[in-house]
């Protein structure tokens, strides 16, 4: 009997790079799992663009376009709910998910962050503020973590870290692209992890 397979949500707001590198890790992979919807609290970006080259559902959810952050929660809970979600990828999403959702899939929302929590992490902390965070203290290394999301800025439960160096004369771009193939990585492999564990 073939198991069944995840039916996987990626929230994207940008290039989608690490969306990417998940989307052909489940292929070539072979993992039980399948990527169903890409959202995003953009109408126009690279994720959207890729998840339309290839055929996925795109969906775009912005608090703007509600009343409150009340309706907002209930409407990205229905628009789950409706399509089965089993997981929920974060992949350069740079919106806070609203405590109702989370509530909702305890320890089933995933989030990649550009260095090594819980260093260099927290409220305000994404694209290059990290790396220019890192390099300002000196640090000798940096990485990338894969964490579950739970209501506080990368507070959540560390699923797997790797570590990359921080070269002499590294600019922040420079430290920014070596996490970045480090993050291609390591998403993919902390998913195929997860996938094993769940039932």
């Amino acid at each position: 009997m073939i198991d069944k397979k995840k039916r996987l949500a990626v929230f994207c707001s940008g290039t989608g790079s690490n969306f990417k590198a998940l989307f052909h890790a489940i292929i070539e992979r072979e993992l039980p799992a399948e990527i169903v919807m890409c959202l995003s609290n953009r109408s126009q970006c690279g994720a959207i663009d890729f998840a339309k080259e290839y055929g996925i559902e795109t969906l775009h959810l912005s608090e703007s376009q509600f009343g409150s952050h009340d309706d907002f929660a209930r409407a990205m809970l229905s628009e789950l709910r409706d399509r089965q979600i089993d997981m929920i990828l974060l992949a350069g999403y740079l919106r806070k998910i609203p405590d109702a959702v989370i509530a909702a899939y305890p320890e089933k929302i995933v989030n990649i962050h550009p260095s090594l929590l819980p260093q260099f992490g927290g409220h305000g902390m994404y694209g290059m503020r990290v790396h220019e965070a890192v390099i300002a203290s000196g640090e000798t290394r940096s990485g990338a973590t894969v964490h579950f999301v739970n209501e506080e800025y990368d507070k959540g439960r560390i699923i797997m870290q790797n570590h990359v160096p921080v070269l002499p004369g590294d600019t922040p771009k420079t430290l920014a692209e070596r996490v970045l193939r480090c993050e291609h990585r390591l998403y993919p492999a902390a998913l195929e992890k997860l996938l094993d564990k769940q039932p």
